[in-house]
């Protein structure tokens, strides 16, 4: 699967263009409005992942259509327009109530094991040695969450997590690593939103490395806004004023303790217990960690 090195994931409309209808007098394709049924086989125009339909869920007001591969692993995409169904641009509309089926829990009709991730587990084997290829994170709380969703994936696969410790320092930690066609670099950054200085920090990496790198970022301030609100009872995660530390500042909003390091770190140990697998996180996070985990194993890499 051949990815960009650089994702803006609100500037794009992928209906934008019809690729079978070319030409001056080229015209939007006009997406037929269709309710999902499970086993319907569709693609995320976004991504290009391809899957059976297994699951609708509700969640944080949105619905979210559940898709399984070929290879039994599984992602969630909120419905709407950006599907192809049969070769033809669809609005994914949710199910009709006799379609309806709630999602499955973490296991299979045939008894399979998934892992946090959705994927299904691997059989036990000896620890593989880890690839040349890599993938960064800004801090310790990102690499934390990512370890305790995808962190059997990321075994399976010999892929290591590193930290950037601030984005500031992404190009000198590439310059040592000096990516290259076969020994990738996968960065995922907090807050990567137009005109943000995570895009400029992005846009000189992608001009430098090219398509040895691949940038991906979620739109929150912070990785904590990650996970659904909902997990600790809360409508949405509180706003906080621009000049005051998100992470202290979400705290004293909560109620919780905030005045040292270690309340910070107490809350953020209390947030992460709250994840239970990948359905307790954003869609817009979970896209961007499994890209980067595609882009770091696609064949030929190490």
């Amino acid at each position: 699967m051949s990815l960009p090195n650089s994702y803006d994931p609100y500037g794009n409309d992928v209906l934008n263009c019809d690729p079978h209808r070319q030409g001056p007098h080229a015209r939007r394709p006009r997406a037929r409005k269709v309710h999902l049924e499970m086993g319907m086989v569709l693609e995320d125009v976004t991504t290009s992942w391809v899957g059976a339909v297994v699951g609708v869920e509700k969640s944080g007001g949105i619905h979210l259509v559940e898709l399984e591969d070929r290879r039994g692993r599984r992602r969630s995409f909120p419905l709407g327009a950006g599907f192809w169904l049969e070769g033809q641009a669809i609005v994914a509309l949710p199910p009709l109530p006799s379609q309806t089926r709630t999602t499955p829990s973490l296991s299979t009709p045939a008894g399979r094991k998934l892992t946090n991730s959705g994927s299904i587990a691997a059989p036990k084997s000896r620890a593989r040695m880890a690839r040349a290829s890599r993938i960064w994170v800004e801090g310790q709380h990102d690499a934390q969450l990512v370890q305790h969703v995808w962190g059997e994936d990321l075994a399976e696969s010999g892929i290591a997590v590193q930290l950037l410790e601030g984005v500031d320092n992404l190009e000198e930690i590439l310059e040592v690593f000096s990516p290259s066609d076969h020994v990738r670099a996968g960065i995922l950054l907090d807050h990567l939103v137009t005109a943000s200085k995570e895009s400029r920090i992005a846009e000189k990496v992608r001009k430098r490395w090219g398509s040895s790198v691949l940038v991906l970022g979620h739109p929150y301030v912070d990785i904590w806004q990650a996970v659904k609100p909902e997990r600790l009872g809360l409508e949405k995660w509180p706003e906080i004023p621009r000049g005051t530390d998100i992470k202290k500042g979400t705290l004293q909003a909560l109620g919780w303790p905030a005045h040292t390091q270690a309340d910070v770190a107490m809350g953020w140990k209390r947030i992460l217990a709250s994840v239970r697998n990948y359905r307790d996180l954003e869609p817009a996070l979970l896209g961007r960690v499994e890209a980067l985990i595609d882009f770091v194993t696609e064949p030929g890499t190490r």
